[in-house]
């Protein structure tokens, strides 16, 4: 019967083994057996004897990694793992680690190496492929021939070293093709300074982190501590990272600039507005890793609530009586802060606070990233890669048919990286775009796609191309109602769709128009071949084999600059091309619209006739009230005017839609005094009320980076054409220029703006830098 060696330590460990007795002469006397180096330096049993060496560093038989206990790990002739009482001193001549300072203060070498040092966070925060200085606290000088110290980093529930979430350094011996290394760089009796070189591929987040150490005497493992984690970051500055960008300026704005611009409204009216990105205030960086580990990569589709309870509801409807509206948003901060201390999707949020928030959780984790405005935006249905808007016999819009729509505006991102899985020459930019629009492979998500495979119509590269392509770059096909029930092209528009697509410029407030990168100029013979080469891998291929279609009667429209509460006044421009008179007849409808393109009911109507239109230009004009558009205005105070016509003599028809909005008002921001860094500060705010009617239930928002966290205040009814002025304070804590942005909502009037930029001086004895110091590997509470 087979029974246990009993010189071994049968069924501790799996690998044990058995040993079957038989007759022979008596053992030898014992000698003295070779060993190998491991164990020379591991007595706590004959686990590692013959199994180990040197470079293996892993967990041992039977060992979880990151399930170490609080006490420390002492492996050692005449102790045990994890011995009691004051086992943190180890063995005599083991070489204890008893604390280590990983240089994390916000003003310290780490942080400002790193242009980590404007988080306000006292751990220390590096960017990867880049080196780190880290010290250790000793029991007795460090002897390189005598001693092996490696380092242990982990990351997320289950790390494996085969997925590079394990990751094992040893001093002084870089780990071939991983990219991480350390090497110490001072010693003293007590101390071991040491250069940790991260590995520019390494997954981002937040690492556990402890040391190991191996001697003679045995082996001394660190306990993992809370106060010893580190972040690592995108490094964009490193030449070996996918996110890797090679401009200094653009660095400066697209990674380290906390606040930016957002541009709304229409082509003809464009509004803006500043954003607090906030990517490294309190909290931020933790509510990133929160999305990132909860649920997955952040692409665009995590920070929308659909289908996995992302960080936004989005809501179009006009009722926000449950939530925030969309409009009273001036930053990101309280919305991740929010979704992060209670885990449920904040409410609500409309296309361009849901880009908002994608920039700040991508420049949070270091990729440059930058916030999209792209007007007379679409938004195909049916990937046919046409804007497709079907008329009955007499030119009215059939709305049941009308399922493609383009939006006034619409906002995403372009952030800044390689793409190995395409082919070379579509690294850059790249599109993703978080809104809720359509599902990708059942998803509510779109992107990352290459800018410049939009700009050549190459929709069959992923991620999404048809659908981006589409809203920049298609053309709007009018069809008419034929009568056996067919439907004839009657009219196609080719310059309407993606104009003046705009961000905020590098380093200036300027609005940055970024339409040539993604496409060609418009109506060029580049400019038709992309359409047409996406068209040929859309549903409606053959719109562009028989081109019928021809005009010598052209249309524009121009709108007055108008505020709400003012009379608006359009003028419809006809220009005749040809060299005969022709007689043309218009009729024009008007409609509130939500910036989607979806459109009310029409609220006012005008006819036209044209009898002698000379080869020269000739304007119809339309004035509507302010008594006539308040009960109809919608978000954006948006309207939608559709023109039809026919020209007599040729039946030529005309077709166009033109979309407008009244302004708003912007409130008046003063900053009363000098700012100084943990001194309460006063700013002042002035707003007029530009409409006739009261305004009730209003509330004035306000935040900054560095500058004030996020803050409501109720306001409470504004009378009509009424100025108020009030006073709100805050206390800087950082120094340097920051922006204070507000916004001021109501039911009646939203879209209410204001910044002012704030000069903050640091306090009397500077800025401290927070963070550092010695960590003891004391049993951790």
């Amino acid at each position: 019967m087979p029974e246990p060696d009993t010189r071994m330590d049968v069924g501790r460990w799996a690998s044990a083994s058995y040993r079957v007795r038989q007759p022979g002469p008596p053992d030898p006397p014992p000698g003295r057996r070779k060993r190998s180096f491991f164990s020379k330096f591991c007595r706590c049993c004959k686990c590692c004897t013959g199994t180990r060496d040197d470079t293996d560093w892993g967990p041992a038989p039977g060992e979880v990694p990151g399930s170490r206990p609080a006490q420390p790990v002492i492996r050692g002739e005449g102790g045990s793992p994890g011995a009691g009482g004051d086992s943190h001193a180890g063995e005599p001549g083991m070489l204890v680690v008893s604390g280590m300072d990983l240089m994390g203060q916000r003003s310290g070498a780490n942080r400002r190496a790193h242009r980590t040092d404007e988080f306000e966070y006292d751990e220390l925060i590096v960017r990867r492929g880049q080196p780190f200085d880290i010290r250790l606290q000793l029991r007795q000088p460090y002897d390189p021939e005598l001693h092996r110290v490696c380092l242990e980093l982990l990351i997320g529930p289950t790390p494996q070293v085969s997925k590079a979430t394990h990751i094992l350094v040893p001093v002084g011996a870089p780990l071939p093709g991983l990219g991480w290394s350390a090497e110490v760089t001072d010693s003293t009796d007590d101390s071991l300074s040491l250069r940790v070189s991260t590995a520019p591929t390494a997954v981002i987040g937040k690492y556990r982190f402890s040391v190991k150490t191996r001697s003679p005497a045995g082996e001394y493992q660190m306990p993992f501590d809370p106060r010893n984690e580190i972040y690592i970051l995108f490094n964009p500055w490193c030449r070996e990272d996918a996110v890797y960008l090679p401009h200094d300026d653009w660095l400066e704005e697209y990674v380290l600039n906390e606040s930016g611009r957002i541009y709304y409204g229409t082509e003809s009216q464009i509004g803006e507005r500043t954003w607090n990105y906030g990517q490294f205030d309190k909290g931020i960086l933790d509510a990133c890793l929160y999305i990132l580990d909860r649920r997955g990569m952040p692409h665009s589709g995590r920070v929308n609530s659909l289908d996995d309870n992302g960080v936004l509801v989005g809501n179009w409807t006009g009722d926000y009586s449950r939530g925030t509206n969309p409009s009273a948003w001036v930053g990101s901060v309280d919305i991740l802060r929010q979704y992060h201390r209670t885990g449920y999707p904040v409410l609500y949020g409309q296309c361009w606070v849901f880009a908002g928030v994608v920039t700040s959780v991508l420049r949070c984790f270091g990729i440059a990233t930058r916030t999209v405005t792209n007007y007379n935006s679409a938004h195909d249905t049916d990937v046919s890669l046409t804007m497709d808007i079907y008329f009955d016999e007499n030119m009215k819009p059939l709305e049941r048919l009308n399922a493609d729509s383009v939006w006034n505006f619409h906002v995403w991102n372009d952030c800044w990286m390689t793409r190995p899985d395409l082919p070379s020459g579509y690294d850059g930019w790249q599109v993703v775009d978080a809104t809720p629009q359509e599902t990708s492979s059942g998803i509510f998500c779109c992107g990352p796609c290459s800018v410049e495979a939009i700009k050549n119509g190459l929709v069959y590269l992923k991620y999404d191309a048809p659908f981006i392509f589409a809203e920049v770059n298609s053309d709007n096909v009018y069809w008419q109602r034929q009568a056996d029930g067919t439907y004839k092209i009657v009219y196609v528009e080719e310059k309407a769709i993606g104009h003046l697509i705009s961000t905020k410029a590098v380093g200036s407030h300027e609005r940055h128009d970024v339409t040539d990168i993604y496409k060609h100029p418009e109506g060029s013979e580049a400019e038709r071949q992309a359409v047409e080469t996406a068209a040929r891998h859309g549903t409606k291929a053959h719109i562009y084999k028989n081109k019928e279609w021809g005009e010598d009667v052209s249309l524009s429209v121009e709108t007055s600059e108008a505020i709400t509460g003012q009379d608006v006044s359009i003028q419809v421009a006809l220009s005749n091309r040809g060299s005969s008179s022709r007689s043309v007849s218009l009729s024009l409808h008007l409609a509130p619209m939500f910036y989607t393109g979806v459109t009310g009911s029409i609220f006012k109507q005008e006819s036209s006739l044209t009898p002698s239109l000379p080869p020269a230009a000739q304007s119809v004009r339309m004035v509507v009230s302010y008594p006539e558009y308040q009960p109809h205005l919608v978000d954006q105070a948006a309207l939608m005017l559709s023109i039809s016509g026919k020209v007599a003599q040729t039946g030529q028809v005309l077709a166009k839609q033109h979309s407008f909005r009244l302004r708003t008002p912007d409130l008046t921001l003063t900053v009363l005094g000098p700012a100084v860094v943990g001194k309460e500060t006063q700013v002042q705010v002035v707003f007029k009320n530009p409409l006739p009617q009261t305004l009730t239930g209003a509330v004035f928002h306000m935040e900054g980076s560095g500058v004030s966290s996020p803050k409501a205040t109720n306001i409470g009814t504004i009378g009509g054409h009424q100025t108020i002025s009030f006073r709100q304070t805050f206390v800087p804590l950082r120094a340097g220029r920051r922006q204070l942005v507000a916004s001021l909502d109501s039911p009646q009037l939203s879209q209410v703006h204001g910044v002012v930029t704030v000069d903050v001086a640091p306090a009397a004895g500077g800025q401290p830098g927070a963070g550092g110091g010695w960590f003891s590997c004391r049993a951790v509470p």
